[in-house]
């Protein structure tokens, strides 16, 4: 069986994917695309790990000069003989990402910059040497890239600036082109200045940095800015007047970014996973760019990677370990009534129809909850479905691993709020002592009434049942004097919860049901035949317990009964 080549997880090199045996899905039609319909400044946006970094390396490998044009053999773009001759490696290239520009404050902001556009600088320590800049333009590139002895970079803020205009005026004076300049993860410092309550600082310095080398800047070939977030031109990119902006709602993108069914059909034969094909596009599909359905590539070259270590792996929810889901959670906890219900719909794979509002400031996305509907487009917590409608999106939650997502923000917003009450958790921890499965029943159903339910809708009831116990599961972390155990192995089975309340060798067996269609005795009785069937109270017993309560816990919807015995 001939070897199959290494998925490339992690690695967003376009030249080490090329040249140490990866995987690669050919994106380089991007080229053509972009040539053209090219502007002189152009941004993309697109979720978090959707291809951006990669296809901006892929640009660089390809227009930068001194390049490897092997590199390129067999893809797509190779086939334009034309565009190539003209295009390929004849320009100086300026790339950077701004992922790491954050700080704690300003300052530590403009450190990460100054590393982030100091160290490019250093790529071209040739024009120390070039004949064809001036002793003061020489001056002028050692402060870009001088040093301390603990090597910060040490430019002024003045000159940091104007960096990238200086930089791309001298690789145009020594190579006789103008310079391309790549900016990748355009929006995180303003993101991060956000959060730690820098902004107006972060945006004035980003509008001089952007506004120097995008607007003023004679030695410009063109620009390419990605990003999750369309920042709005008044805030950062004032006086661009030749700014194209491409979204998922602009058609003639919307291949190169992220898988298509086609490309992951063919990585799933290639590397004989089909049998996986469902699996994968419930979990990692669903993502609809205009009218084209787009896969999470990150997720799929993830799962397939799992499954070559081990072909029994269950998919696992990859995304969501990349970032941190705060917009999610800010969203939940400043959701109103109204809103509640629509999560709550979408959740139950139901839809909401929003105007979305391409254009934003960070300011904007607390001034109305409306906003943070837009945020979660942009972002990929959800997706369009259908065309819209006057300006109105029909929005859904594209698939599996995202409303894993959801569902895990609502456990976490909801046991803040139960914690807001402590002497009605109180009664409730109590009850469960006491074997007051009236007053179990009661409170259990009040907190429910506060929360999102998982409804009677396509969802399995698995899921729903695990809704539920995580719910619970979240009350009881609050009592820290219980020793709470969730899916332990006990007896002949798997119980959902149990609990050791050891100072009153007290133990309690919870097993929980979905009561479909409001049936709860039946649930009850379910919960209690698997309860004595599979002999749950064996390690309670081993443990040294001396009382045992068993609760069947049935819910439906916001409601729930209990029963004990």
């Amino acid at each position: 069986m001939t070897e199959k080549v290494k998925l490339p997880m992690g690695i967003e090199n376009f030249k080490e994917i090329r040249t140490q045996g990866f995987y690669y899905v050919d994106k380089t039609g991007l080229i053509k695309t972009l040539m053209e319909n090219l502007g002189k400044v152009n941004l993309f946006t697109r979720p978090r790990r959707f291809g951006k970094t990669l296809n901006m390396s892929m640009l660089k490998n390809f227009f930068e000069v001194d390049n490897d044009n092997m590199i390129f053999n067999g893809l797509e773009i190779a086939r334009e003989k034309e565009l190539c001759e003209e295009y390929m490696g004849k320009f100086p290239v300026i790339s950077i990402t701004l992922k790491g520009a954050t700080g704690e404050n300003f300052e530590e902001a403009k450190v990460m910059l100054r590393r982030i556009i100091g160290k490019e600088a250093m790529r071209f320590q040739f024009l120390l040497e070039s004949n064809k800049i001036d002793d003061t333009e020489r001056s002028q590139y050692r402060a870009l890239i001088n040093t301390d002895k603990t090597g910060t970079f040490t430019m002024s803020d003045d000159l940091l600036k104007d960096s990238l205009l200086m930089l791309s005026h001298f690789l145009q004076k020594h190579y006789g082109q103008d310079t391309v300049i790549l900016v990748d993860e355009y929006d995180v410092p303003l993101d991060k200045a956000y959060q730690a309550g820098y902004y107006n600082s972060m945006v004035e310095f980003i509008r001089g940095l952007f506004g120097n080398a995008f607007k003023t800047n004679d030695s410009l070939k063109f620009a390419i800015l990605t990003g999750c977030l369309r920042i709005s031109k008044e805030s950062i990119f004032t006086g661009l007047n030749n700014f194209s902006v491409y979204t998922v709602k602009d058609i003639q993108y919307n291949e190169f970014f992220g898988f298509t069914d086609t490309e992951v059909r063919q990585m799933l034969e290639y590397y004989g996973f089909m049998e996986k094909y469902h699996t994968i596009k419930e979990w990692y599909d669903g993502y609809h760019f205009n009218n084209l359905d787009i896969y999470c590539p990150w997720d799929v070259v993830s799962y397939c990677h799992a499954l070559k270590m081990k072909s029994s792996t269950e998919p696992q929810n990859y995304w969501v370990n990349t970032s941190s889901n705060d917009i999610v959670r800010r969203f939940i906890a400043r959701a109103d009534a109204t809103t509640r219900d629509e999560i709550e719909l979408l959740i139950n794979g139901g839809h909401v129809k929003k105007m979305i509002h391409q254009e934003l400031t960070y300011r904007d996305l607390d001034s109305d909850i409306d906003n943070l509907w837009s945020l979660l487009f942009t972002t990929g917590y959800l997706t369009q479905d259908g065309k819209d409608e006057e300006e109105i999106s029909t929005l859904v939650i594209p698939n599996k691993e995202i409303h894993w997502i959801y569902v895990q923000q609502i456990r976490k917003w909801f046991k803040e709020e139960a914690r807001k009450d402590t002497k009605k958790l109180e009664n409730f921890y109590k009850a469960f002592e006491e074997n007051d499965a009236a007053t179990i029943e009661k409170e259990f159903a009040s907190y429910l009434r506060k929360t999102i339910s998982i409804r009677d809708t396509n969802v399995k009831k698995e899921m729903k049942e695990n809704f539920y116990h995580g719910i619970l599961l979240g009350l009881f972390g609050n009592r820290n004097d219980w020793k709470v155990k969730s899916n332990a192995e006990s007896g002949d089975g798997y119980s959902d919860i149990l609990v050791e309340v050891e100072d009153k060798e007290i133990g309690i067996i919870i097993e929980l049901k979905y009561a479909e269609n409001a049936a709860f005795d039946d649930a009850c009785k379910e919960a209690f035949r698997q309860i004595y069937d599979r002999n749950y109270e064996e390690t309670l017993i081993d443990d040294g317990m001396k009382t045992i309560y068993r609760y069947g816990i049935a819910c439906y919807k916001k409601r729930c009964r209990v029963i004990s015995e």
